[in-house]
């Protein structure tokens, strides 16, 4: 069985398992730089979670628990993640992260 592409209600199921660590988590479909399809996640992270002597960890669990659940090596999109702490987000205020 061929994997599809997830739902916002699935992202935010794993964003709320993934609580307090993950705010909240968006995704885009959209063509790469090479014009391959992708999905595009935008991660954001409490505070505490994007301190420096956590991220790396943080950051591998949200990319395991996503690729895993939602079955990501199974598409035929690429997988990108971008993370942000809540701190970076307040002062950006980018809408697409929201």
């Amino acid at each position: 069985m061929i994997a599809t592409l997830p739902t916002q209600e699935q992202v935010d199921r794993i964003a709320d398992e993934l609580a307090p660590d993950v705010v909240r988590i968006r995704f885009k479909v959209a063509k790469d730089w090479s014009e391959e399809p992708a999905v595009y996640f935008r991660v954001i992270l409490s505070d505490e979670a994007a301190r420096r002597d956590r991220l790396a960890d943080v950051t591998e669990l949200v990319r395991e628990k996503l690729s895993g659940e939602l079955r990501l090596d199974e598409l035929d999109h690429m997988s990108y993640f971008r993370f942000r702490s809540w701190s970076e987000q307040t002062t950006l205020r980018d809408p697409a992260w929201e």
